[in-house]
């Protein structure tokens, strides 16, 4: 036992006596030399040491460099490419003593690190293509005059080990798009075992104060380093969104392809961390994703089985998007079922405070929220859109299919496949956002098209039900919905049959006009307002509006019904939301049916159909020749009773 004890105690004076004694006698200063030639051989850059130098050989021997500088290239920004507060490189013992030094791990705290692009195009970060040019090469790789000839002699490697990176910040500068970007408070760890194995990067940086995780993993450095063709594969996850890239580096970097996988719990957070100004309602810009194929080459990036998903949006479809210079998408998408409603700004609607049972309809309000259309001047576009249905505010449409054509800001959007309100039809929209205001031109033909929800849903207006015809050539210019109403011009036909106008029994009305004039004063009933109880039904109703500063005038109104003719003229007013109409109206003498050609009317009888979209009023108008001829009616009465 006591021999035991000999030997124990031996083995810690050996140890005491070399930690004692090996600082004094290893070359800290060769280490370092051989240190800093061996990376300006590797990287052609001058590793400069301002700061202390310290060597520690237990546990490991380990070199600890403070104050540290990498050279910049020579047309950089700065002239340095990396500060380092401190270094610490982990140096195997054997590969000290036997003279070829090896570097197992490097821990670099606080670093500055600068990557940059100048004018030419030139990267700081070709560290090797200057490195032993006129040597023998396994491989080479030229590309255009922003990037030399790359090559690295057969023999050469690099072995790193392990790489920690503590703190500190990299910024990324390019002097040919006059971009700069800075991620901060590094946490990384590098793994290069050797130029011909995997490197693997893990850890998390923080840019504008979002954390990112990071791991990613690059076939063979060898293989970036010399342009040749390499597999990425890389996730980058925080609380905003995660990706992921699993794909192939080509032809001298100038090709990216694999499959993309993007998604977030909210858009809307993503767009307020990048100090973008948004309003947005509760469910709309929340939970996200997109993936797909991706194949960038030539300044393109094409998506192939792509589907995005946004709240309830499901978009899938394929597209080519051009970066190289002014932006150009091509596109043929599927949008499902497009519901646009809670992507629109609030209204500016008073609310009251106490709401109680609703007993009348509200006035129309044109909304005045500014519509902003100045993202279309800034890319052009070629899209083919198709949908099962779509929604924007109360107007829904059916199964439709557009194209859309942009560009530099004038939009043309063309309405191949319109099916709507049990209707079909085919359109074309015209958009000027080039200038404000905008203008807009719309060209419709609608077919088979029901009156009520299609005019309850646009403008508000549920007083007319029946299938037609609509067909409108329309243009006007605002930057909100009120001033699009307010400078609507061009025309709107309307045909419908087999419906009716709601609130008013207009025959009824002329019947009791008749008996009276006719000296029945038992009938009432000239002078009523709206009544939900009552209709003129017709047969046929058609006419033209003429729209000049939104307000539509209309001079051939007619509404044919078996017992009843009716003609008249009058004007639709949009900004101000009200109806004003003079029709005459004549009952048949007798029933001929649809199809009569008679134009007996009977006894004739005008009518005014006026006042706000949501409270019309329907009642004679015994304002002028009817009111002399009842006026002498009655006189006539009056001289027979009293003589």
């Amino acid at each position: 036992m006591k021999g035991f004890f000999k030997i124990l105690a031996l083995i810690v004076a050996l140890m005491v006596a070399i930690v004692i004694i090996v600082p004094f006698i290893l070359p800290v200063d060769a280490i370092f030399s051989q240190v800093t030639t061996k990376v300006e051989q590797t990287t052609h850059r001058k590793l400069t040491l301002l700061g202390d130098k310290t060597l520690s050989i237990f546990p490991t021997l380990k070199l600890e460099l403070n104050d540290v500088h990498l050279a910049n290239m020579q047309s950089g920004s700065q002239v340095d490419m990396i500060y380092m507060k401190q270094l610490e490189v982990n140096i195997p013992w054997l590969s000290l003593l036997s003279g070829d030094l090896k570097l197992e791990k490097f821990v670099i705290i606080e670093p500055n690190i600068l990557l940059e692009k100048n004018k030419a195009g030139e990267a700081n970060w070709d560290l090797f293509s200057k490195v032993n040019e006129n040597t023998q090469t396994t491989t080479s790789s030229t590309s255009d005059k922003s990037n030399k000839q790359i090559s690295i002699p057969k023999d050469f490697d690099i072995q790193l080990g392990e790489v920690a990176i503590y703190g500190g910040k990299l910024t990324y500068l390019d002097a040919t798009t006059k971009s700069a970007y800075e991620v901060n408070d590094l946490k990384l760890t590098i793994e290069l075992p050797s130029l011909h194995q995997p490197l693997i990067i893990k850890g998390a940086v923080s840019y504008m104060s979002q954390t990112f995780a990071l791991n990613t993993k690059i076939s063979t450095p060898f293989k970036v380093i010399t342009s040749q063709d390499f597999n990425l594969a890389t996730t980058i996850n925080s609380e905003l969104v995660t990706l992921n890239f699993k794909g192939n580096i080509k032809e001298a970097h100038k090709v990216i392809e694999g499959t993309l996988d993007l998604q977030g719990n909210s858009l809307k957070n993503i767009i307020k961390w990048q100090n973008i100004p948004l309003i947005a309602k509760e469910n709309a810009f929340n939970e996200f994703s997109f993936s797909g194929n991706m194949l960038f080459a030539d300044e393109k990036i094409n998506l192939a089985n792509l589907n995005v998903k946004l709240d309830k949006l499901n978009i899938k479809g394929q597209s080519e998007i051009e970066i190289g210079g002014r932006v150009n998408i091509n596109a043929d998408i599927d949008l499902g079922m497009l519901d646009f409603n809670p992507y629109l700004p609030e209204e500016n609607i008073k609310k009251e405070t106490k709401v109680t049972i609703k007993t009348k309809a509200e006035p129309i309000v044109w909304d005045e929220t500014k519509i902003d259309l100045s993202a279309l001047t800034t890319f052009d576009a070629d899209i083919k859109v198709k949908s099962i249905g779509l929604k924007l505010k109360d107007v829904k449409l059916g199964t439709n299919a557009f194209s859309v054509n942009l560009h530099k800001g004038i939009a043309r959007i063309g309405m191949d496949k319109f099916n709507a309100y049990k209707g079909k039809g085919e359109g074309k929209v015209f958009i000027n956002a080039n200038k404000v205001p905008y203008t807009m031109e719309t060209h419709f033909a609608l077919t088979t098209i029901q009156a009520e929800p299609l005019l309850t849903d646009a403008i508000k207006l549920d007083k007319l039900s029946g299938s037609g015809s609509i067909d409108w050539q329309l243009k006007t210019k605002g930057n909100n919905q009120k001033q699009l109403m307010d400078n609507l011009n061009g025309r709107l036909g309307f045909n419908f049959e087999d419906g009716a106008i709601k609130g008013a029994n207009i025959a009824a009305m002329v019947r009791s006009a008749e008996a009276m004039l006719k000296g029945d004063f038992s009938k009432t009933g000239l002078d009523k307002g709206f009544d939900k109880s009552q209709q003129t039904d017709f047969a046929k109703l058609s006419g033209m509006l003429n729209f000049q500063n939104g307000v539509g005038t209309n001079n051939d109104f007619k509404l044919f019904s078996p017992l009843m003719r009716v003609t008249g003229k009058g004007m639709v007013n949009l900004p101000k939301t009200k109806i004003d109409y003079g029709v005459s109206t004549g009952l048949v003498s007798s029933i001929e049916g649809q199809g009569t050609k008679s134009r007996a009317t009977g006894f004739k009888v005008p009518v005014r159909v006026k006042g706000p979209f949501h409270d019309i009023n329907i009642k004679l108008d015994i304002s002028s020749a009817s009111k002399d001829k009842l006026k002498n009616k009655v006189k006539d009465k009056f001289k027979k009773l009293f003589g």
